[in-house]
C-alpha cells in the first residue's frame, strides 16, 4: 500500500494509545493535538526528538511530519552530547521537542506537553517523497552516516510488518516495548506501526521486568510485547509470569536458540525477530524456534550486499547473507565482524550467541583486537557477565562448542556491560572496562 497523503488511515474512534491514570487516546484526539503542535513549531527546521514519554515522542514526530521537518533519529532522554552537538552543526534551524527540562541543552526547545490551541483549518497531504525521518550510523570513521527516510518508504516499511505480523485488521492489538521510539528498530515498531497499523501502544516506562509486567496487566486484549535479547533474559531469569501475550518479537542482536525456547515454554506465546538495518530498516522475519533462515518482508529485494527497499531504492548492507533457493536467508554476521583465525572464519555475532547460551552467563562479548589480520599471535577477548560463575568455568563450557582458534585468550569478568539504550555496546566504552 502507498502513502494516502494523510498521518494515518485509522479510524477517529480506535484506541492508538494507553496512558495510564490518563486514560486511552482515540486517533481522533492524537491527530487533533498533532495538528495544533504543528502549528507552534517554526516554519523550517529539524526535529530532535528528545520525549521520554512514547505519546509525547510519536506527538512530536507526527507534527513535525505535518510541518515538513525531518526528525534526526537518535535523541531520546539519553542523547548523548555528542549527537546533539552533530545535529546543532550539522543541520539548519535544528530544535529539541522536549516534555521535561534540558537543562545545558544549547538548541531551542519545542514543549510537547504544552497546551496547543486547535488550528482552524487541516494541513495539506503529506507527499510520500516528503523526508520525515534521517537515521545515523557510525561508519568506520566514527562520525555519523545519515540515512534518509521518505515517508512514502516509512509507510510501506510499517505496511508490510503489519502484514507480516497480523496487524493490519481486526480487533486493535495493545503494545509493550521495553525499546526507546527514538530509534530505528523502536521508531518503527512504536511510533510507526501505531499510525499505520491497527495497535496501541503503552506509553509508560518499561525498562525493569516489573515495569514490563506491569504494563502488560493494565492493557487489554490481545498483547505483543517488543524487546531486545538483554531484556527478554531478565525477564526469562527472573521465572515469574506475564499477562497473556499473542507474540513476542525481538531485534537489535541474534536472540540465542535457548531463550526462545524459553519464552515460548514459559509464556506459551510466539517468539519471533525482526531482521534490519539502520540504512534499510526492518528487511525480514523468523520465528526463532524454526531454524535461522529469515524470511523476507514483501516487496522488498535482496542480493548479496544489496537490499532494494520500496520507497528508497538500492541500499547497501554490511551484512553477509547466505541464500537459499526460495528466498529465504541466512544472517552469517557483518561484514566487519568476520573474523579469520588459522585458515577458519567465524561470526562474532555468532560466538556472541553461543557465549550468552553458556548456563550462568547474564551477558557477555567478543571482541577482535585491532591487528588480528596482521599480527599471527593476536587471539579474541570475551568481557563477560556471570555471577557466581570464573572464567575457568565458561572456558569449559565454550569447548566443545565453539572452534579451538577461537576460544578467546583473555576471558575479563565484569560486573555489568556498558551497553547504550538499544543494546548497542560502544567500542570507547568497552576499552574502558579493560583491566
Amino acid at each position: 500500500m502507498r502513502s494516502d497523503g494523510t498521518l494515518t488511515p485509522r479510524g477517529r474512534g480506535e484506541i492508538i494509545f494507553y496512558r495510564g491514570a490518563a486514560g486511552p487516546v482515540t486517533v481522533g484526539a492524537f491527530l487533533d493535538a498533532a495538528a495544533a503542535l504543528a502549528a507552534r513549531l517554526p516554519e523550517a527546521g529539524h526535529a530532535v526528538n528528545l520525549c521520554g514519554d512514547r505519546y509525547h515522542a510519536l506527538l512530536g514526530f507526527a507534527a513535525a511530519v505535518l510541518r515538513g521537518h525531518p526528525t534526526l533519529l537518535g535523541g531520546g532522554p539519553g542523547a548523548a552530547p555528542a549527537f546533539l552537538d552533530m545535529a546543532a552543526r550539522n543541520y539548519p534551524g535544528a530544535y529539541a521537542m522536549v516534555d521535561q527540562e534540558r537543562p545545558g541543552t544549547s538548541m531551542p526547545l519545542c514543549r510537547v506537553d504544552a497546551p496547543s490551541a486547535a488550528p482552524a483549518a487541516g494541513w495539506p497531504a503529506i507527499p510520500p517523497d516528503r523526508v520525515a525521518a534521517i537515521a545515523f550510523t557510525s561508519g568506520s570513521t566514527g562520525q555519523p552516516t545519515a540515512h534518509i527516510k521518505p515517508w512514502g518508504a516509512l509507510v510501506q516499511a510499517a505496511e508490510a510488518a503489519a502484514q507480516r505480523f497480523g496487524l493490519r485488521e481486526g480487533a486493535v492489538t495493545s503494545v509493550v516495548a521495553t525499546v526507546p521510539p527514538q530509534h530505528m528498530y523502536g521508531f518503527e515498531t512504536t511510533m510507526m506501526l501505531p499510525l499505520r497499523a491497527a495497535v496501541a501502544i503503552h506509553s509508560g516506562a518499561t525498562f525493569f521486568p516489573s515495569d514490563v509486567r506491569d504494563a502488560l496487566a493494565s492493557v487489554p486484549g490481545r498483547r505483543l510485547l517488543i524487546t531486545t535479547p538483554l531484556h527478554l533474559r531478565a525477564l526469562v531469569a527472573e521465572g515469574r509470569p506475564l499477562a497473556p501475550l499473542a507474540a513476542v518479537i525481538s531485534a537489535t542482536a541474534p536472540l540465542p536458540r535457548e531463550t526462545a525456547e524459553a519464552v515460548e515454554r514459559d509464556w506459551g506465546t510466539p517468539m519471533l525477530e525482526i531482521y534490519g538495518a539502520s540504512e534499510a530498516g526492518s528487511m525480514a522475519s523468523r520465528r526463532t524456534v524454526e531454524g535461522d533462515r529469515w524470511l523476507p518482508y514483501p516487496g522488498l529485494k535482496l542480493r548479496p550486499g544489496v537490499a532494494t527497499v520500496p520507497g528508497i531504492g538500492e541500499v547497501a548492507l554490511s551484512d553477509a547473507l547466505e541464500f537459499d533457493p526460495d528466498g529465504r536467508f541466512r544472517l552469517m554476521g557483518r561484514l566487519s565482524d568476520l573474523v579469520k583465525l588459522g585458515g577458519k572464519r567465524a561470526s562474532l555475532a555468532e560466538l556472541n550467541r553461543t557465549l550468552a547460551g553458556v548456563q550462568g552467563v547474564i551477558d557477555g562479548v567478543f571482541v577482535a583486537p585491532e591487528d588480528l589480520d596482521s599480527n599471527p599471535t593476536s587471539r579474541l577477548t570475551a568481557y563477560v557477565v556471570a555471577p557466581g560463575r570464573s572464567a575457568d568455568d565458561i572456558l569449559g563450557a565454550l569447548r566443545g562448542r565453539v572452534d579451538p582458534a577461537f576460544l578467546p585468550r583473555r576471558m575479563i569478568l565484569v560486573d555489568a556491560l556498558p551497553r547504550d539504550a538499544v543494546g548497542k555496546l560502544p567500542k570507547r566504552a568497552l576499552a574502558a572496562l579493560d583491566p
